[in-house]
């Protein structure tokens, strides 16, 4: 038997019950990791209240990464074997003792990552390095201008953006936020508790404005940051933070010649399997080169799940929350 965090009703994760299941079993083409840690995202949030786009209907076990070691391989597994460290991306299940997952979405735990590392990596590195190089193509020399900054995705998409040679402007809502940004790599800062986001960024870039936006938050901020979008920029739409969708005014985007792109990292992921295995590999590879280091700013024992959270939902975490099994 295995203990697993388990939704019975839609509502809060205050909500959720920590149960004995039956131990998964590998089928075939599937693999059983023993989690060493799981990471938590503000989609996982939505999910437990059933306000994400796709709904999963009670009970469940929420979780969509983790990191561990496999335990146990069904037939015709091929790129696998028990004892490996991986990190993966299930369709739910991570927030267990044990979880059962398609082997094409397990990768192996880059070298100098730790498990907790691991945990908090796949899907957050994952979205940046898909919104800024597929989705939005950023070239050596663009600005970046990127939204709640010191977040799970957000602190990723600053490290990537300077990765890939951008300058990154990170914005967020209070010092201690943007001192987080600035130690992972931001060129420059704003505080849009304190000052105009739009005339900021038109002030720090003469007048031109950024060349690619990445916003995980949405609500109030989007209108300011789609104004401050240069000529042919790209305003890359990555989630909803805030709780509010933005209404886009449409006439901006025409004068600027202005894209508005959506992301939706693992739906590409699994229709693109070997961009995928691309992206990842060229993650790993920076990894190794030191030029992306995971930010676990918050780790958790499996029983103060309550706790780890309310870091989320209370928008006070600075990178990553992890919950650790063992």
């Amino acid at each position: 038997m295995m203990r697993a965090l388990v939704c019975n009703a839609f509502g809060s994760p205050d909500e959720l019950v920590i149960e004995e299941r039956d131990d998964p079993e590998a089928g075939a083409g599937e693999i059983v990791v023993d989690v060493a840690a799981a990471g938590i995202n503000f989609p996982d949030i939505l999910m437990i209240a059933g306000q994400y786009q796709v709904k999963t209907p009670p009970p469940f076990i929420p979780g969509n990464e983790a990191a561990g070691v496999i335990a146990a391989i069904g037939d015709k597994v091929s790129r696998h074997a028990v004892g490996d460290k991986v990190i993966f991306t299930p369709s739910g299940g991570a927030f267990a003792e044990k979880c059962a997952v398609d082997e094409n979405l397990v990768m192996p735990l880059p070298g100098k990552l730790d498990f907790e590392q691991g945990a908090g990596y796949a899907i957050t590195y994952g979205t940046s390095y898909h919104a800024l190089k597929q989705s939005a193509n950023v070239q050596p020399g663009e600005t970046v201008l990127v939204l709640g900054a010191a977040g799970g995705v957000g602190i990723t998409a600053v490290e990537i953006a300077k990765a890939l040679g951008a300058r990154v402007i990170a914005a967020a809502s209070s010092a201690e936020k943007l001192e987080f940004a600035t130690a992972a790599g931001a060129d420059d800062t704003v505080n849009y508790s304190e000052v105009s986001l739009k005339d900021t960024v038109k002030q720090l870039t003469d007048g031109k404005g950024a060349d690619v936006i990445y916003d995980p938050v949405g609500g109030e901020m989007a209108d300011q940051a789609l104004r401050a979008t240069a000529w042919h920029g790209r305003y890359l739409v990555i989630g909803f933070a805030s709780g509010d969708i933005p209404k886009f005014p449409a006439n901006i985007a025409l004068l600027k010649e202005a894209s508005i792109i959506g992301v939706w990292w693992g739906t590409w992921a699994a229709k693109n399997p070997k961009g995928q295995l691309e992206n990842a590999k060229a993650l790993a590879a920076l990894v190794t080169a030191g030029k992306l280091q995971p930010r676990i700013t918050e780790s958790y024992a499996f029983d103060d799940y309550k706790r780890a959270f309310a870091a989320i939902t209370e928008r006070r975490a600075l990178g990553k929350v992890v919950l650790r099994m063992t």
